[in-house]
């Protein structure tokens, strides 16, 4: 029997490793973070989807609200998730900004 290596085998080829989410901020020193800073970055990342929650909620509800004024409010919630982890942009923009765009969409019957 010959063994061969699966068609996506690529030599030399080392995949980076996932540091753009929200779960760990620290990349792959995440497992060196204390319980006081899990701690924090858990409340930061709760804080962040009570804040994206409620910027949807209040777009979907108001009804005389205008389509400029809700783009405000979703910039301003992906600048202050970026305040809050400077450097997940990508992570936002994976999980919050479909989301965001789908609400708007749906809101304001935008293509």
């Amino acid at each position: 029997m010959s063994q061969t290596q699966p068609a996506t085998y690529q030599p030399g080829f080392q995949p980076e490793p996932n540091t753009n989410n929200f779960e760990t901020e620290s990349g792959s020193a995440g497992a060196f973070q204390s319980a006081e800073e899990k701690a924090d970055e858990a409340r930061r990342i709760r804080r962040l989807q009570l804040m994206v929650n409620m910027v949807m909620q209040v777009i979907q509800q108001d009804r005389s609200m205008p389509v400029e004024q809700a783009s405000e409010m979703v910039a301003d919630a992906r600048r202050a998730a970026l305040a809050m982890f400077p450097d997940k942009a990508l992570a936002f923009d994976l999980i919050f900004w479909p989301r965001l765009q789908r609400m708007m969409r749906e809101r304001y019957r935008m293509q």
